[in-house]
């Protein structure tokens, strides 16, 4: 059964950046599109799979560097399947996780054009697997909670950080390295300890990957001090800490204000 005709749209996970985190069926769309819209996240490794032959189209959104308004993307890989071509809508991470894919989904119902969705690996994931650390932690982080943390300009985040705020799950905040500082006073002010441990990934799975261990109530300096220019994952909870030294053997981990842990 053809599961990509002429004429349809998929939504393709592009994973963290790392190709080898590719789902093989990704990978095989990739291949057989005509044309490729992609974000401005997607590793070049990823980009790297698409055929000669086929039209590779940029239409990435970075903060701050927005390229294409999200319903001029929506015209395009509608058009571009209504005259027939096999479009794959290549996202970083996973679609269905802070991916605008509802917006695109509906856009492409809306005009009668065929659309499916083809998961990619989240960048907690990711930054867990290269921090070889556990997401969750049996009796300590039993609940995992995946946070934006991108507003607009001049307007606060409108999170529910008493419910953000518990010690038993581990959170997971995307776009964040902007808003570290209202993060960690928000998350202070509901009750979480300021030395609740924060793992921070720029570019996981990349050849350029940072890590950097601090505390919430050093979070705002580190973020500012640690990172790059990249995309940048929070990691917060005890899990996050319980973990050291357990989880890289020999691997010394630096928490600004402490000790250094083997």
């Amino acid at each position: 059964m053809n599961d990509f005709p002429e004429g349809m749209v998929w939504l393709v996970g592009a994973g963290p950046g790392d190709p080898d985190l590719l789902t093989r069926k990704a990978e095989r769309l990739i291949r057989e599109a005509t044309v490729v819209y992609h974000d401005a996240l997607v590793g070049p490794g990823v980009l790297d799979l698409v055929l000669r032959e086929t039209r590779l189209v940029p239409v990435g959104k970075r903060a701050g560097r927005h390229s294409l308004h999200q319903t001029a993307i929506d015209r395009l890989i509608v058009e571009a399947a209504l005259q027939g071509e096999r479009v794959v809508r290549l996202k970083g991470g996973d679609p269905s996780i802070f991916g605008r894919a509802t917006e695109e989904i509906e856009a492409c119902r809306a005009a009668g054009v065929p659309v499916a969705v083809c998961p990619g690996v989240t960048a907690a994931s990711a930054a867990a697997s290269s921090l070889g650390l556990s997401l969750t932690l049996r009796g300590m982080a039993r609940k995992l909670v995946f946070v934006t943390a991108c507003a607009r300009a001049g307007e606060t985040l409108k999170l529910d950080w008493s419910k953000l705020a518990d010690p038993d799950a581990t959170l997971a905040i995307y776009m964040g390295k902007a808003a570290a500082g209202e993060v960690s006073r928000n998350l202070r002010a509901a009750g979480l300890p300021g030395d609740t441990p924060v793992r921070l990934v720029e570019t996981a799975s990349l050849s350029d990957e940072r890590q950097f261990t601090t505390r919430l109530d050093l979070l705002e300096l580190s973020a500012r001090t640690a990172l790059g220019s990249g995309p940048a994952l929070m990691l917060i909870g005890r899990a996050m800490g319980e973990q050291v030294g357990r989880a890289c053997p020999g691997l010394a981990t630096v928490i600004p204000g402490s000790e250094t842990v083997a």
